[in-house]
């Protein structure tokens, strides 16, 4: 190769743009962002299932609707007020919905919405993930003295 082709191979290389952006985390420009972004997927997700004691009672409600009081005592730690908080923050954020049920007496019950009910896979996945990382960040057992 001459000296001129050579440098000719090297000018196409340093045109060549490499993305920054994984196209698997990252497969349009809704993610390409350098700072946390309310509209970015990811961020979305994160709002949905945020805040303590909100993935298990999405779990919960993954099953079957349920009443206030069945949801109290399927989480018994769960105080009513912070119960009531999460219900509505999920309600306004379009995953659960309430429901009045005619009939004596009348009964309350929450239910996923089908926005709530693609939360599935995510909560599957960070389970998984995290007996992985449960079982990977445990410090390892000391060698035989």
């Amino acid at each position: 190769m001459s000296s001129h082709d050579h440098s000719q191979a090297e000018s196409a290389m340093a045109h060549q743009t490499v993305s920054r952006w994984d196209a698997e985390l990252v497969p349009d420009d809704a993610g390409r962002t350098d700072r946390p972004d309310t509209e970015c997927p990811v961020e979305i997700a994160l709002a949905a299932i945020g805040g303590r004691w909100t993935t298990l009672v999405l779990r919960e409600l993954m099953h079957r609707p349920l009443s206030f009081s069945e949801l109290s005592e399927t989480l018994p730690q769960l105080s009513d007020k912070v119960l009531d908080e999460r219900l509505r923050r999920l309600r306004t954020q379009n995953l659960v919905e309430r429901r009045a049920v005619t009939g004596f007496p009348s009964r309350v019950t929450y239910s996923l919405t089908p926005a709530g009910q693609q939360l599935r896979p995510l909560l599957v996945e960070l389970y998984r993930t995290g007996l992985h990382l449960r079982q990977s960040l445990r410090p390892a057992p000391a060698p035989p003295a």
